[in-house]
């Protein structure tokens, strides 16, 4: 199914996919290096990055799990920390989907603040459509959105053997598994544009995010 008739029918598909049948995962596990402070904890507009993300995250679901610390975060969600630390986001991914009870897992990093709902609800559908791919990722040219996206739980397989092997790096598990990449110029003519994709690293990025449409 394209992304365009998806689009046109996803209110349709999401009818048939109980919200309990799916996990939202927030990954909010990051190191924040460049940013000097906890990503999460920051404030755009109005609310802190974790805060945003929660309540987008509850909109789809209400089986929410948070990737990260269970000293920061446990107050918010529950919180799953990482089997294989210091291994980057796919450490997350792994960890999340390990203990998501759904099949249907979708991830999301805690520092996208412009990530729409509408493109949340088509990658689920899109996985709904399709029950033998392992994930459904965009990518727009060459930037792959490993934290916007949809994993069955079963990709933990590959990712754990992926971290056994001291593999971190996501984009190339997209290669052996079963994957439906969702490129550009299907996301361009559903409506969305590399913006939603925009994370913030540092506080300049922050800054240059807000005020934005």
């Amino acid at each position: 199914m394209g992304l365009w008739k998806t689009l046109k029918g996803y209110d349709c598909q999401m009818g048939k996919l109980p919200a309990e049948d799916v996990t939202i995962a927030i990954l909010a596990g990051g190191k924040s290096t460049r940013m000097g402070s906890d990503k999460a904890f920051l404030e755009f507009e109005g609310r802190t990055l974790l805060a945003r993300s929660l309540e987008l995250a509850r909109t789809l679901s209400p089986k929410v799990l948070i990737g990260g610390s269970r000293f920061k975060f446990a107050p918010f969600a529950t919180v799953v920390e990482d089997e294989f630390p210091n291994c980057g986001p796919l450490g997350g991914i792994h960890a999340v989907l390990r203990a998501s009870h759904t099949d249907l897992n979708l991830i999301l990093a805690v520092d996208m603040p412009s990530i729409p709902r509408a493109l949340l609800q088509l990658l689920i559908a899109e996985a709904l459509g399709a029950p033998g791919l392992m994930a459904v990722v965009p990518r727009w040219d060459e930037a792959w959105q490993p934290l916007c996206a949809v994993y069955r739980r079963r990709f933990a397989v590959a990712a754990e053997e992926a971290l056994r092997a001291g593999r971190n790096k996501i984009d190339l598990l997209f290669g052996s598994a079963s994957t439906r990449i969702i490129e550009k110029d299907e996301l361009k003519k559903a409506g969305f544009s590399p913006d939603v994709f925009r994370n913030m690293n540092t506080p300049e990025e922050l800054q240059s995010q807000k005020g934005r449409p």
